[in-house]
C-alpha cells in the first residue's frame, strides 16, 4: 500500500500545482480526476486492509509482514532544541554537496551508457552482466570484511535472525553474535530501510559499516541506472541518504538529542532533496512513509537547504536526463527574455494550412514532407466572404479521411452529411500507438490526387488561439498550464495570411 499511495500522492501533487488566471472549466476537469483518482486510492485501501488482515495468520508469506504505513517512527520524541537545529542544517549541507555530486557523476555515467547502448544489444547486455556480478560481488563480498557484533541484551527481535528478514543477520559469525553489515546486505530494501530509520538502536550498527555500507550504496547507484533492466533511484537514494544520516547523527551526537534513526530520516530527505530537488513531494512522501507529522518542520528545513546548496551546483537529476535525452520540455516559469518578446516573434515558416475544401494532392503532399500533427483550416472567397479561420484539423483525421476516399469532383462545400453516413465517430477516435493509419500505407491514382474533399466536417472550430501581440511569457504559461499540444497564433489586424500554427509539443 505505501508504494501504491506514494505513486498517487507525488501524481496529485504534479498534477494540481497552485496556478492563477485559469478558467472555471479546467478547475472543473481536475477536480473530476482528483475525486476518480481519491475513489481508486479509497478502494485499494479498503481491499489492502483486507488482505493484509488475512495474510496476518502467516499465509501469505513475507506479504503479511508490515501494513498501510510502511516505516512507522511514531514512537520518536518530537522534541528538538537549538542544538539539534545546528546539527540539521549541518546534515542538510551535507545532503545538498552529495546530491550535486550524484548528479553531476551520474550524468557522465549515462552519457558513457549512452555510446555504449548506442553499439547494440551484445554491448548492453555485456554491460549489464558487468553491472550485476560487480553488484553481486559487493553484496556478498564486503559483509565478510565486517566484524562481528554480540547480540543486545534487550533486543525486541530474535537475535540472530532466522530467515530471509530481520535486523541480525548471522552470517559468518559465532553463536549469539551478528553482522551488521549483512544485516543491511542480505535483507530486502524495505527491512534495510527500516532498520536505519528504527529509534532505540545507537549502537547497533558499528561505524565502519555504516561508511563502508554508504560508499557501496552510492557507487552501485550511479552505476545500475542506465544499463538495460528495470532500476531506478528512488530507493538507492534513501537508503544512501539515511545511512549517512545515521553517520552523521552519531557524529554530532555530544551536541544533539536527537535519536540517531530520526538523523536517518532526516538524512535520507536531505539526499532526495540534493538529488532529486522536488521539496513539498519528498515532505508527503516522506510523512506517508514514516507516519511522523510532528517531525514535518525538521523535514521541510533539512530539505529546502539541501535544494538550495544542490541548486548552486546543477540542476535535479530527472531534469538532467531530459536534456541529455533531447526531450522537449518546457519549464514551469517563463524564461526572463520572454517578457521582451511577444508571439508573433517566434513564429516559423512557411505556414502550411489547408482550405475548407482542400484538393487532395495537396493534403497527401503536406502530410508527406511534415511530421506536424495538426494543421490550421482558413477558409477564403469563393468558400467565404472574407479570409476566415475555420479551425484546425488533426493528422489522425485526415488520414482517416483520405483511407476512406470520401472524395469529390468539385470544390464545393458540403452539408457534412456525406462524411457522417460513411464514417462512424469510432473511426475517428484516437487510436493505440502506432495502430493508425500511415500515409506510407495509402495509395491514390493521378485521378483521386486531382479530387477534392471537405474537411469542415473534421475540424476542430474551436481551438485555442492567441493574437499574435500577446506577450510569449503569457503565451508559454498558458500553452503550459493548459497542457496544449497546439496553439494557433493569428494576426491582429483583419486577414488570416500571417496565420500560424507556432506552439506544438
Amino acid at each position: 500500500m505505501g508504494d501504491v499511495d506514494i505513486i498517487l500522492l507525488h501524481f496529485l501533487i504534479q498534477l494540481f500545482p497552485l496556478s492563477k488566471g485559469l478558467s472555471p472549466p479546467f478547475f472543473r476537469w481536475r477536480s473530476a480526476l482528483l475525486w476518480r483518482t481519491f475513489f481508486t486510492t479509497a478502494v485499494v485501501a479498503v481491499v489492502l486492509r483486507g488482505l493484509i488482515g488475512f495474510c496476518r495468520s502467516g499465509k501469505c508469506g513475507l506479504f503479511g509482514q508490515g501494513g498501510l504505513i510502511m516505516f512507522d517512527l511514531s514512537a520518536t520524541i518530537p522534541s528538538y532544541s537549538t542544538q539539534d537545529i545546528v546539527a540539521i542544517i549541518v546534515l542538510g549541507i551535507i545532503g545538498g554537496v552529495f546530491g550535486g555530486l550524484f548528479n553531476f557523476l551520474l550524468d557522465r555515467i549515462l552519457r558513457a551508457y549512452s555510446f555504449i547502448n548506442e553499439k547494440g544489444a551484445p554491448y548492453k547486455i555485456l554491460l549489464t552482466i558487468t553491472i550485476s556480478i560487480i553488484t553481486s560481488a559487493c553484496s556478498y563480498g564486503l559483509p565478510w570484511l565486517a566484524p562481528c557484533t554480540p547480540c543486545p541484551a534487550d533486543a525486541v527481535e530474535q537475535c540472530p535472525t532466522i530467515g530471509r528478514s530481520g535486523n541480525y543477520k548471522n552470517f559468518q559469525c559465532p553463536p549469539g553474535h551478528y553482522n551488521g553489515l549483512a544485516s543491511l546486505f542480505f535483507n530486502t530494501n524495505d527491512d534495510a530501510i527500516r532498520n536505519l530509520f528504527s529509534s532505540g538502536t545507537e549502537k547497533e550498527f558499528h561505524m565502519s559499516t555504516l561508511f563502508v555500507f554508504f560508499t557501496a550504496i552510492y557507487c552501485l547507484g550511479l552505476v545500475t541506472y542506465g544499463i538495460a533492466v528495470p532500476s531506478g533511484l528512488f530507493i538507492p537514494v534513501i537508503l544512501a541518504g539515511a545511512t549517512y544520516g545515521r553517520i552523521v547523527g552519531t557524529l554530532l551526537g555530544p551536541i544533539s538529542d536527537l535519536d540517531p534513526g530520526l538523523f536517518a530520516l532526516l538524512g535520507a530527505a536531505s539526499f532526495l532533496g540534493g538529488t532529486m530537488r522536488m521539496t513539498v513531494s519528498v515532505c508527503v512522501i516522506l510523512l506517508e512513509l514514516t507516519n511522523d507529522l510532528l517531525m514535518l518542520p525538521l523535514v521541510m528545513l533539512v530539505l529546502l537547504i539541501s535544494k538550495t546548496i544542490a541548486d548552486s551546483f546543477n540542476k535535479g537529476v530527472y531534469d538532467q536526463i531530459i536534456v541529455m535525452k533531447g526531450m522537449p520540455f518546457l519549464e514551469a516559469h517563463a524564461e526572463p527574455y520572454m517578457r521582451h518578446l511577444v508571439a508573433g516573434d517566434v513564429v516559423s515558416g512557411p505556414l502550411i494550412s489547408f482550405s475548407g475544401v482542400e484538393r487532395v494532392g495537396n493534403i497527401v503532399q503536406a502530410l508527406r514532407i511534415t511530421g506536424h500533427n495538426g494543421f490550421p483550416v482558413v477558409d477564403e472567397p469563393p468558400l467565404s466572404e472574407a479570409p476566415e479561420l475555420v479551425g484546425l484539423v488533426l493528422r489522425s483525421h485526415l488520414l482517416v479521411l483520405l483511407k476512406g476516399k470520401g472524395f469529390m469532383k468539385d470544390k464545393v462545400k458540403t452539408s457534412g452529411s456525406f462524411v457522417l453516413k460513411k464514417f462512424g465517430a469510432f473511426d475517428f477516435a484516437k487510436a493505440g500507438s502506432g495502430k493508425g493509419p500511415k500515409i506510407e500505407d495509402l495509395d491514390f491514382t493521378d485521378e483521386e490526387m486531382d479530387m477534392y474533399v471537405d474537411l469542415h466536417p473534421i475540424t476542430n472550430t474551436s481551438p485555442y488561439t492567441v493574437v499574435e501581440t500577446m506577450s510569449l511569457a503569457k503565451a508559454a504559461v498558458l500553452f503550459r498550464a493548459l497542457g496544449l499540444r497546439h496553439l494557433l497564433v493569428v494576426p491582429k489586424t483583419p486577414g488570416v495570411s500571417s496565420l500560424s500554427l507556432k506552439l506544438h509539443s
